[in-house]
C-alpha cells in the first residue's frame, strides 16, 4: 500500500512589517490628536492661553465635524482641568459663540457643542455656569433685535447669525425637568417668535428670507410646541406672511419663498405619518428628518436643504431664566 499523502500547508511570503508606521484614513488629522493629547498630559504646554487651545478645536470641528463624537469628551475634560475662574468661562463663551455666529454652516454643530458643554462642564462660578452665559450673550444681541433688522447689510447680517443659532440651540439644548425629563428650553420658543416678528416688521428681502429659513428649520416643533399651549401663533405668522406677500415691497422672488413656506405649512410642513422617535431619528429611517435641517439658497435665491440638494414673552424676554 502507498503511504498517505500529508498536505502541506504553503508558506505565504508577506511584504508587511512590524515596522510599518501606522496607517491613518483619509481626512484623519493625526497632528491635531498629538497636540491635543500631549497638551491634556504635559499641563497644556502645547498650547499658551485658552483661547489658542479653543479655537483650534473649533476649526478642528469645522473642517472635520464627523470626529465630533470621537473627541467631544476629551475636549470637555481638558476644559475641566483648565477653566476654573470667571473670566475664563466667559472667554470661552464667546469664542464659541462667535464660531457659530460668523462661520457659514457651523450654527448646527455650534449649538450641539453647547448643548455638551452645559452638561458636561463642572465649573460654575458665582456669574453662572456655561448655559446661563450662553444665554446671556445671546440675551445682548436679542435685546437688539428691532435696530439689528432695520441696520445696514453688515448689521443685518450679523442679525441674522444670530438668528439661526438661536433657532439651532433650540432645537438642540436639552434642559432636563424636575423629574428627569428631557425637554427644550420654553425660553428659546418664546424669544424665536419675538425674532420672527422682529424680521416681519422690517419686510426687506434679506430679513424675509432669514425668516424663511428661521420657519423652515423650527416651523414644525413650534407649531407643535404653541399647540400644546392651545396657542395660535403660528396662525399669526402665517398670516403675517400672507400680508407681506400682497403689501411688501419685496422681491418677486422672495414672495415666492414665501408662499412656498405657506404650502408647506398646510401640508403639515411636509411630514408624513408613522415615523421615528425623534430620539431616535436618522436620514435612514425618518422621512422627517431633514425637516429640521438648514435651509441654505442658491445664488438665484431658490431654496435647498439636505434633502434636496440638487434644486438651483414679551419685549422684555429674558434668556437668562434657564
Amino acid at each position: 500500500m502507498a503511504e498517505p499523502q500529508v498536505a502541506v500547508a504553503p508558506v505565504i511570503m508577506s511584504k508587511l512589517s512590524v515596522k510599518a508606521p501606522e496607517f491613518y484614513p483619509s481626512g484623519y488629522n493625526q497632528n491635531f490628536n498629538q497636540n491635543f493629547d500631549s497638551s491634556f498630559e504635559d499641563g497644556y504646554d502645547g498650547y499658551l492661553t485658552l483661547a489658542e487651545y479653543v479655537q483650534d478645536f473649533l476649526n478642528h470641528l469645522t473642517k472635520q465635524p464627523g470626529c465630533f463624537e470621537t473627541e467631544i469628551e476629551q475636549f470637555a475634560e481638558t476644559l475641566n482641568g483648565w477653566v476654573a475662574a470667571d473670566e475664563t468661562l466667559q472667554e470661552l463663551v464667546e469664542l464659541v459663540y462667535q464660531q457659530a455666529t460668523s462661520i457659514p454652516n457651523f450654527s448646527y454643530m455650534g449649538a450641539r457643542l453647547c448643548n455638551y458643554l452645559s452638561h458636561h462642564l463642572t465649573v460654575s462660578p458665582q456669574s453662572g455656569n456655561f448655559r446661563q452665559l450662553l444665554l446671556q450673550r445671546c440675551q445682548t444681541e436679542y435685546e437688539n433685535r428691532n435696530e439689528a433688522a432695520k441696520g445696514d447689510e453688515t448689521t443685518q447680517k450679523q442679525f441674522h447669525a444670530f438668528v439661526l443659532f438661536l433657532a439651532e440651540l433650540y432645537l438642540n439644548l436639552e434642559i432636563k425637568g424636575t423629574k428627569g425629563q428631557v425637554t427644550r428650553a420654553e425660553i428659546l420658543q418664546e424669544g424665536l417668535r419675538e425674532l420672527l416678528n422682529a424680521l416681519f416688521s422690517n419686510p426687506v428681502d434679506n430679513n424675509l428670507m432669514c425668516a424663511v429659513k428661521l420657519l423652515k428649520l423650527t416651523g414644525s416643533v413650534l407649531e407643535d410646541a404653541w399647540k400644546e399651549k392651545g396657542k395660535n401663533d403660528m396662525e399669526e405668522m402665517i398670516q403675517r406672511i400672507e400680508n407681506v406677500v400682497l403689501d411688501a415691497n419685496c422681491s418677486r422672488d422672495v414672495k415666492h419663498m414665501l408662499l412656498k413656506l405657506v404650502e408647506l405649512r398646510s401640508s403639515n410642513w411636509g411630514r408624513v405619518h408613522g415615523t421615528s422617535p425623534h430620539t431616535e431619528a436618522t436620514p435612514e429611517n425618518d422621512p422627517n428628518y431633514f425637516m429640521n435641517e438648514p435651509t441654505f439658497y442658491t445664488s438665484d435665491g431658490v431654496p435647498f436643504t439636505a434633502a434636496d440638494p440638487g434644486t438651483s414673552q414679551a419685549e422684555h424676554t429674558c434668556l437668562l431664566n434657564l
